[in-house]
């Protein structure tokens, strides 16, 4: 949201990019069967791309954490009996959320003892399939508390079992995955006419894009035409998104719509471009997430959505699941339109949002994160959910809030992962978004080829990348394939060169199509500089580079433990988190980059090499600058009290204030006032 996101010029672009990748068939790795759009990005197979540094950490962080240990955790829920295990417990989305992000962590980490965890889970669920395709839970069962086990038909959860599948299906090559999802859609071919996507619940209409994506996966495995009519079907059925932004008032309007519906179902024109290609799917997007900026947008590329649209004032609450649903949704656009932006916003979410909304050791999760956040206590604020979430929604717990977000949290980072790279139709590979990883791949005629990214991106904007030649035959003569790389939009000047030789820059993606050879380097320089996005009542953000800078408080953790008779709903512990920092700055109207006020950058070099920079003690860029305190500026019910209006004056004296980003910090203003 830092921008339009997708520019009106772009627009052009996208529609053109399917009929120029349609001349370049892709002999590595397989684009859209035609009539669909050919997509300018391919998705490499689940396990091709392994995390490095800080990103590795950040996983195996994972594994220690909830993401290895919820049918322990949460063992009411993810154990034994739950209804995709074939239990008599819980029946809906929270199963299978959990494996659709521990599947692609064990894969991605190629790690037996999870691989073990979720096999289970994948075996009764495929023996699970009736002779029509009907598959999952298909008994209701009565209400028992913490359990959804009355809903066994619903097809919303069924959707979020496909995205189980497809990557299940990636990672192992399991040709049982392709018969039952053939099968499964005739069941839904034959049962949509009279059982609708809303016939049990409103979810599966919002979220059909997650079932449409699996329509055309399969179609592109199997050509079955059958898929196309369902795809057109399901489409019907659902949720007309590409009309709400294009004419609707949703996103102007309070309460217009859940949070987490629309991060999901943001992408669904685009999904359905695929098969449309009709431009006014792709104008819908760019509306949509124009208004989504202007009438809810925060600083940190999420929305004020506190389950409904909330507006765009900094206290109002975002939730966990809209943060890596909309990663989601990200990741699979820009597949398809090519549109940097929405990589650039890919990482505005992943490097900001995300990490401060989890605990470090991954277990523990906020429910709701504020943009200025300056306590996080058990208390009453402006939430649409305050009455019957027990005003848990801001502390740190495992069930407090609500537990979708504790068993959908899971698939943030492993996805995120497994989109720093793609397959491209030319024969090559494409950088679109930037963490130190490693890709193996073929290119070129097909040969494998292994990519090694060097970096502390986004505390650094340096990265290197080695090029392997994976056999002795192309060791000797070379390997010919292009390198994509994407140019962020933030960097003025650019540096990339090639065995220390500068390349010509193309904005925002440039191509390096030579004869590359074993041990061959890529380096590339992003130059960061301090730039400031206007918000709320005229507040600024201090960005640099990807990063949104948020002030530095100290934090007091304090652990506390529910009542017993409240266990049940939230769990036993939960987390407070105060401080005694002041933190009721304004910010002086002055050039940050030049003259006497400008800001000064301090980079700690030894943190930078970190594998952990996530909270205050690790993070190793700081931000100093110019602020006055504004002594009106008070607490209301426990949070940043009504946001000054740009320009108030103070008459306080100036002081020196230190931002770290906004990914380091629990408590923080990431949006300041101006004053005068």
């Amino acid at each position: 949201m830092i921008r339009t996101l997708i520019a009106t010029a772009a627009l052009a672009l996208i529609a053109s990019t399917g009929a120029t990748a349609a001349e370049t068939q892709t002999t590595c790795y397989a684009n859209n069967r035609e009539p669909l759009l050919q997509k300018p990005y391919i998705e490499l197979p689940l396990g091709s791309i392994k995390a490095k540094g800080w990103l590795l950490e950040m996983l195996q962080r994972q594994k220690n954490g909830a993401t290895g240990h919820m049918d322990t955790l949460y063992p009411e829920v993810m154990g034994k009996r739950n209804g995709w295990l074939g239990g008599d417990g819980d029946q809906w989305e929270r199963g299978p959320y959990w494996i659709d992000g521990l599947l692609p962590l064990a894969y991605i980490l190629d790690d037996d003892e999870l691989k073990k965890k979720v096999q289970p889970w994948i075996e009764w669920t495929l023996q699970s399939q009736r002779e029509d395709g009907y598959f999952g839970p298909a008994k209701d069962y009565g209400y028992e508390f913490g359990l959804q086990r009355d809903n066994s038909a619903d097809w919303w959860p069924r959707m979020v079992v496909l995205k189980v599948m497809q990557q299940y299906y990636s990672a192992t090559q399991d040709k049982r995955v392709i018969d039952f999802m053939t099968k499964y859609f005739y069941y839904q071919f034959a049962t949509l006419p009279t059982k609708p996507l809303g016939n049990w619940t409103f979810w599966a209409e919002y979220r059909a894009c997650d079932n449409l994506q699996a329509v055309y996966w399969l179609y592109n495995i199997t050509g079955d035409e059958t898929l196309l009519r369902l795809g057109e079907l399901i489409h019907e059925q659902a949720v007309d998104f590409t009309d709400m932004f294009i004419n609707g008032n949703v996103l102007s309007s309070m309460r217009g719509i859940h949070c987490v519906n629309l991060a999901q179902g943001l992408k669904e024109p685009v999904i359905y471009y695929q098969q449309a290609k009709n431009t006014k799917h792709l104008q819908a997007t760019l509306k949509g997430m124009r208004d989504l900026r202007r009438f809810n947008g925060q600083a940190q590329g999420m929305f004020g959505g506190d389950e409904l649209l909330h507006g765009n004032v900094p206290t109002q609450g975002s939730e966990l699941c809209s943060a890596v649903e909309m990663m989601f949704s990200l990741e699979k656009m820009m597949e398809i339109t090519g549109d940097m932006e929405l990589a650039a916003h890919l990482e505005r979410v992943a490097f900001n949002a995300l990490p401060t909304q989890i605990t470090d050791d991954f277990m523990y999760k906020q429910y709701f994160q504020q943009a200025n956040q300056v306590k996080i206590t058990r208390h009453m604020r402006n939430f649409y959910e305050e009455q019957s979430h027990g005003h848990t929604d801001l502390v740190f717990g495992t069930l407090s809030g609500y537990p979708c977000c504790y068993s959908n949290m899971h698939q943030g980072w492993p996805k995120f992962t497994q989109s720093l790279w793609y397959a491209t139709p030319d024969n090559g590979l494409a950088a679109l978004v930037y963490s130190p990883s490693e890709v193996t791949a073929r290119v070129g005629g097909g040969s494998s080829v292994t990519i090694s990214e060097e970096t502390f991106y986004p505390m650094d904007g340096e990265i290197k990348m080695t090029v392997q030649l994976n056999s002795k035959a192309d060791r000797k003569k070379g390997v010919r394939f292009p390198l994509h790389l994407r140019i962020p939009r933030w960097c003025s000047e650019p540096v990339v060169k090639v065995n220390k030789v500068p390349q010509k820059i193309d904005r925002e993606t440039m191509k390096i199509d030579r004869v590359w050879h074993d041990n061959d380097v890529v380096t590339i320089s992003f130059p960061m500089h301090i730039t400031t996005n206007s918000w709320y009542e005229g507040a600024l953000s201090i960005e640099r580079g990807p990063l949104v800078y948020g002030l530095k408080m100290e934090e007091v953790w304090k652990k506390c433990e529910f009542p017993e008779n409240e266990r049940a709903q939230f769990g036993q512990y939960y987390y407070e988190v105060t401080s005694p920092s002041k933190w009721n700055y304004g910010i002086l109207s002055v050039n940050l980059n030049n003259g006497e006020d400008a800001a000064k950058v301090i980079i700690d070099e030894e943190k930078l090499k970190g594998n952990y920079p996530w909270n205050p003690e690790n993070a190793p860029v700081q931000i100093k600058l110019k602020a006055k305190e504004i002594p009106s500026w008070q607490l209301y019910n426990e949070m940043a009290g009504p946001m000054p209006f740009y320009g108030i004056p103070t008459d306080a004296p100036v002081e020196e204030i230190t931002l770290i980003p906004y990914g380091c910090t629990t408590l923080r203003i990431s949006e300041f006032p101006v004053v005068r």
